[in-house]
């Protein structure tokens, strides 16, 4: 439930919700299965509030078997870094049982989405729309009404299962898990009632863990005026591609005319799946409706998907491209397998892997040892990012899957995106004069992006592909941004470097309890060391390299041949069984 405080005579808000989050059982596509609900149903609630609110989320794992979080998606947390979401990154999980307080300023308006920033989980269902309302919107009088549309994929099992398969020497190519099936507004077969002669604003998100989409409205012109929060310069689109995370805002116009209904079409980019299994309907259909007594009518057959594309797009306040770069970061991103035979993701030769302290308590607790990477972890991936510097990600895929890469804290200037097969960013490219602005962004296959934005946010921010199955095998970086700006700006009564500021925010006692009630530390480099942040003896590591001269088609040969020689074995005993029951029936009585 939302409770809604006037504090001001501007009309800012304390908007207040109250989430349990528990299991529930649902089936959105007709199969029924556990689901991650809030206060017992599912979907779970929009959270809603508008530019100059604050939110108070309050939240208790009443999950019963899993530790939880949520990340409010798209939203900077400026100034409050500590309400990011992130497990590892911003805080410990909330534990089973536990409860946990979000709260943080609203400064900007657009089309978000809240979900878990744990253990792979929000494909379960802990994932929902979360709007700011902008009563100085530059298109409020273009439209009579708004909604809200949501895509995601969905899958019958459950990601632990599905998780443990993915990351295993039983799968070293790394194929991701493909989904059962495609949702609109978490159900299928959507009816949206529209009047006739009226301007919609869809607000449209992406919450899949895996699939991007494309989406169009039959017989009706999209006029994209948002991304990510950044208003555009409106453009009209037959059709757009959201990849898992991405958001738009677009004006429909209806008919004057009533007499037919018109469909809604998603569909799932199958170019993402290794392998499509036969069964598989990549497609969702919604309808709106203006006559509910006439028929709803089956989508026309398209001969090729020619959706708009973004790079195009020039953001409203026409932000000039940064051109002085302080600092330029390169990752190459590859898909490679490790000791243990499982498959994982690779920035610069080195996969993700979770600290044992937080890295915000780490940069907390560090004085002036915060600015030097190496206390973070090599497999934190991290970079640490001046106050106020310009900074440049320059991306190259040699993947040959197509991927959303999101950061947090900031959107990003998309100053370059490679065609297909470019390989890797040569500094060639001409650079828009005013570049799209927002906070997922498309790679193509083995090609590169080159992304800018300004450190003006103290906090630790992950840079990541957005596709769940790739989080969870390693595609993260960590952005340290002003680590010591960030120490006069948070207080930590655990710091020996507590910051004196009066104005400093403290780090909420559910935040320190999370920690705690778990035994996990609060304090020291990423492995926990106190004493001597450069030692890092102890601290988290991924599975040892691959023996030289091992490839992936090689541990499935072998896998397979494992499989076969149990196989083998088992004939040989049923055989033999079979023999000494025959010789068994074969004795005098």
């Amino acid at each position: 439930m939302a409770l809604f405080l006037l504090l001001s005579p501007a009309f800012a808000k304390t908007v207040t919700y109250d989430f349990n989050v528990g299991w529930v059982t649902a089936q959105p596509d007709g199969f029924s299965r556990p689901t991650i609900g809030i206060n017992g149903q599912w979907p779970i609630p929009q959270i809603t509030a508008a530019v100059g609110d604050k939110v108070v989320v309050n939240v208790k794992n009443g999950l019963g078997n899993q530790t939880t979080s949520l990340h409010f998606h798209g939203l900077y947390q400026n100034g409050t870094a500590h309400m990011d979401g992130p497990v590892g990154v911003s805080q410990c999980s909330i534990p089973i049982g536990g409860s946990f307080v979000y709260e943080f300023q609203i400064d900007q308006p657009g089309t978000y989405w809240y979900h878990s920033h744990d253990s792979g989980q929000y494909p379960d269902g802990l994932r929902g729309p979360l709007i700011i309302t902008d009563p100085d919107s530059p298109y409020k009088d273009q439209y009579d009404e708004e909604m809200v549309l949501t895509l995601s994929d969905w899958y019958h099992d459950q990601m632990p299962g599905l998780l443990s398969w993915f990351i295993s020497y039983a799968n070293p190519t790394g194929a991701e898990p493909v989904p059962d099936s495609a949702l609109m507004n978490e159900t299928q077969n959507l009816s949206i009632k529209v009047e006739p002669g009226k301007t919609y604003m869809f607000r449209i998100a992406n919450m899949a863990a895996f699939a991007a989409q494309y989406l169009w409205f039959e017989g009706h012109t999209m006029r994209i005026v948002e991304v990510d929060g950044i208003y555009t310069e409106a453009a009209e689109a037959d059709m757009i591609y959201l990849t898992a995370a991405q958001r738009y805002s677009v004006l429909v116009t209806t008919k004057n005319d009533t007499s037919s209904n018109f469909a809604i079409v998603g569909s799932m980019d199958q170019d993402l799946f290794d392998k499509i299994p036969e069964n598989l309907n990549p497609n969702v259909t919604g309808w709106l409706v203006y006559d509910s007594a006439a028929p709803l009518p089956t989508p026309a057959l398209i001969d090729v998907f020619e959706p708009f594309d973004d790079f195009t797009l020039i953001p409203h306040d026409r932000l000039p491209l940064f051109t002085q770069v302080d600092q330029s970061i390169q990752l190459d991103m590859k898909m490679d397998n490790l000791g243990d035979g499982a498959n994982y993701a690779f920035f610069n030769d080195l996969t993700y892997v979770r600290p044992k302290v937080p890295t915000l308590y780490s940069a907390l607790t560090a004085g002036p040892e915060a600015s030097n990477p190496a206390i973070y972890g090599a497999n934190t991936i991290p970079f640490v990012l001046q106050k106020n510097e310009v900074v440049e990600i320059v991306l190259n895929s040699m993947d040959p899957g197509k991927h959303p890469f999101h950061l947090h804290g900031h959107a990003f200037q998309t100053v370059v995106r490679s065609q297909e097969e470019a390989g890797v960013y040569v500094g060639n490219e001409t650079f828009p004069e005013f570049p799209m602005r927002r906070d997922t962004v498309l790679v193509r296959p083995n090609g590169n992006i080159v992304l800018r934005f300004q450190a003006d946010n103290p906090g630790i921010w992950l840079f990541h592909c957005h596709i769940e199955w790739h989080v969870t095998s390693g595609l993260v970086a960590t952005m340290v941004e002003a680590p010591l700006e960030l120490q006069r700006s948070l207080s930590f009564a655990q710091s020996p470097y507590a910051s004196s500021n009066s104005s400093a925010l403290a780090i909420p006692a559910s935040h320190i309890e999370a920690c705690t009630s778990q035994g996990l530390p609060l304090a020291g480099n990423a492995a926990g060391n106190t004493e001597d942040f450069l030692n890092l003896e102890g601290e988290n590591l991924p599975p040892a390299p691959l023996p030289a001269g091992f490839t992936p088609k090689g541990i499935v040969a072998l896998v397979f041949s494992i499989v076969a020689a149990f196989a083998g074995m088992a004939v040989i005993g049923w055989y033999g069984a079979l023999e000494v029951k025959g010789l068994k029936d074969e004795q005098p009585h």
